[in-house]
């Protein structure tokens, strides 16, 4: 069964790099990697980005910073079923902190 969730990954601008939470959050960023948002949704990724833009159920740093989805980091992986997306969520932010990128995951 391939289920019907969905983790995405918004592009954030680096001007994120000046909320202090973000920052804390992140001490191994390197310079010059991206920032990201790492979510999971029962919607298409699309619609829960432009729901965060419009800030319907809207995670602050995507909705203020978030300039794009990143489809080639996660598309390969959708959809799943629910407990395999809560897992893959966290896996990815994790996998990208160790990229040195800088990531907000809720």
């Amino acid at each position: 069964m391939r289920g019907r969730y969905f983790v995405y990954v918004i592009e954030l601008s680096k001007a994120v790099l000046e909320e202090p939470k973000f920052m804390k959050a992140n001490p191994n960023y390197r310079p010059g990697q991206p920032c990201v948002y790492v979510g999971m949704t029962g919607l298409d990724p699309d619609i829960r980005f432009d729901k965060h833009k419009a800030g319907i159920q809207s995670n602050k740093y995507a909705q203020q910073y978030g300039l794009r989805l990143m489809p080639e980091i996660y598309e390969k992986f959708n959809p799943m079923p629910y407990g395999d997306a809560q897992y893959m969520e966290v896996d990815m932010a994790i996998r990208l902190k160790d990229r040195g990128f800088g990531v907000w995951q809720a």
